[in-house]
């Protein structure tokens, strides 16, 4: 997304885990007409593409490490060099701790002048993600998904295509579903406080209709200097 003096300007993402980030990211990078850049997808082109930060980053995949936040920014910057993501994109994933937001504004200024516009964080009351979180099942059988609220089945614990027996996975059991919530608001609470400190930060309410959710996010990005951009 351009600013108006022809800059780039990217936008970030955040939401714990339940809030709908995943849907909400991909329509609103269609509405910027900017690329939907989520970090494991970053991790996973570069690879394909067989580049050299995409070699290195696979060599800490394959190991089950964590890719440094040196090469994660590396990626990311090779990324925005391409053609499609010219004029912005849509962060989703990335910083996940204030080193990373740092470095990633350090980074951003030292090419040409690019700045985070806007940090879109969705939320939800607590008892709200985990209920959405708990109540996904899964058939054995076809891996068809329900939910116990939003899409249950015909017959409690029968997949309705296949007759198949519903589960649970281990990660959506509530008990892990808490433990879930409680790392990642740990660990975003201060990049939420970094972006608030810039005067960049929107809170978007997740606990809406999607549409609703869609409208609020899209004029936060349309109104990205009633939302406290630094001045061009």
């Amino acid at each position: 997304m351009a600013r108006k003096n022809g800059a780039s300007m990217d936008v970030i993402i955040m939401g714990p885990p339940g809030v709908g980030k995943g849907t909400q990211a991909t329509d609103l990078a269609a509405h910027m007409g900017v690329p939907h850049i989520a970090t494991g997808d970053l991790f996973r082109d570069a690879a394909r593409r067989g580049t050299l930060l995409g070699r290195k980053a696979q060599g800490y995949m394959e190991r089950g490490e964590l890719v440094p936040d040196e090469l994660t920014i590396a990626l990311l910057l090779d990324r925005l060099k391409q053609r499609d993501a010219a004029s912005g994109a849509l962060l989703d994933g990335f910083p996940r701790t204030v080193p990373q937001a740092e470095a990633l504004d350090e980074a951003l200024a030292e090419r040409g002048g690019r700045l985070v516009g806007v940090a879109l964080n969705l939320i939800a009351p607590r008892e709200v993600l985990v209920n959405r979180l708990a109540g996904r099942w899964l058939c054995r059988q076809c891996q068809a998904p329900y939910h116990e609220v939003f899409s249950p089945p015909k017959a409690a614990g029968k997949c309705d295509r296949c007759a198949g027996e519903l589960y649970q996975r281990p990660d959506d059991q509530r008990e892990t579903i808490e433990r879930r919530l409680d790392v990642f608001l740990e660990q975003t609470a201060p990049v939420v406080d970094y972006y608030r400190g810039k005067g960049v930060l929107v809170e978007v309410n997740g606990d809406q209709a999607i549409e609703a959710v869609q409208r609020d996010l899209r004029k936060a990005v349309d109104d990205v200097p009633a939302a406290g951009r630094p001045p061009s």
